[in-house]
């Protein structure tokens, strides 16, 4: 049976550990200029994205190119689900011919679907419930500059989305602490993260209290794709909640800033914390590929 990976809790804590550190190894590989392991030697992947990507999908595809294998991207209308196939039929067709699907989803119960018509490895590129490629990366990056995982802080500072709600999962399942602050009524959904330890998980009541002595500050756009209407409101609301040098300066004096971009300079974070020393930002989306290299090689082996 085809193992799948949805939601970062498809991952058990030592496999999270496991695959970073191999993620790691992978890096050093490329930096190295040595050939990564070609298990995707005659494999595809196929990219099927119905949201636009940069990140997502230069990062699988070129992963999928070091490994040895072929990436086909199918960008939104391009398959036959434009005229009404469902998700289902097209998710047992593509896994007749691809050995791997990539989805990035507006609606989470997609992904779902993909993988339970699949006969190959599903990965979520991104849904509006969980982005859990990105909290590898970032991970990684926290693994990089921080010398580890467990024993982190980690603030949480803006919209309670998908970014969010995968924080938290992560929270659960390592031994780092968790700080959310969002502005009211837009607090993380309440059933995607009911089953979360929230004795790593702090609720604060401000950006200030969440940021206070933290290793890590996190943040995202204030508008996910898709809420473009909600702009006007959401900016009124999210305005205490920019990353600011003055927010970072409550922070650890070593404390890295990642965003998982894109990012709007000016409006939840200020230029000069994502362009300052602080920021961790470019590593992080690096490590995107490598992550997703070690991602790759755990569902093929699986």
């Amino acid at each position: 049976m085809a193992r799948h990976f949805l939601n970062l809790s498809d991952l058990q804590a030592r496999e999270i550990r496991s695959l970073i550190e191999r993620a790691i190894e992978l890096k050093s590989m490329w930096h190295q200029n040595l050939a990564c392991p070609q298990i995707m030697q005659n494999k595809t992947v196929a990219l099927v994205f119905e949201k636009s990507s940069t990140r997502t999908r230069i990062s699988f595809e070129t992963a999928a190119y070091q490994l040895g294998g072929n990436a086909i991207f199918l960008a939104p209308g391009d398959t036959q689900m434009k005229r009404g196939e469902s998700a289902a039929d097209t998710a047992r067709v593509l896994s007749s011919m691809v050995d791997l699907i990539v989805t990035r989803t507006g609606i989470h119960d997609t992904a779902e679907t993909y993988a339970k018509f699949s006969t190959v490895p599903v990965v979520n590129g991104l849904s509006d419930a969980y982005h859990p490629c990105q909290l590898l990366a970032d991970l990684q990056t926290i693994q990089e500059v921080k010398g580890g995982m467990d024993g982190c802080s980690v603030a949480w500072v803006g919209d309670g989305n998908n970014m969010c709600v995968t924080w938290a999962i992560a929270a659960s399942l390592l031994d780092i602490e968790l700080r959310i602050s969002t502005p009211p009524g837009y607090a993380p959904n309440p059933s995607l993260i009911k089953d979360c330890d929230f004795s790593r998980i702090q609720v604060c009541s401000n950006p200030i209290e969440a940021v206070q002595g933290v290793d890590v500050v996190v943040t995202d756009t204030w508008l996910s794709m898709g809420q473009e209407d909600e702009k006007t409101e959401k900016l009124a609301a999210f305005e205490s909640m920019q990353v600011t040098s003055s927010l970072m300066g409550n922070a650890a004096e070593d404390a890295i800033f990642l965003h998982c971009l894109p990012a709007y300079r000016g409006l939840e974070v200020q230029a000069e914390v994502i362009d300052g020393p602080q920021s961790a930002v470019w590593l992080e989306a690096e490590n995107r590929l490598h992550a997703q290299k070690a991602l790759i090689e755990l569902l093929l082996a699986a």
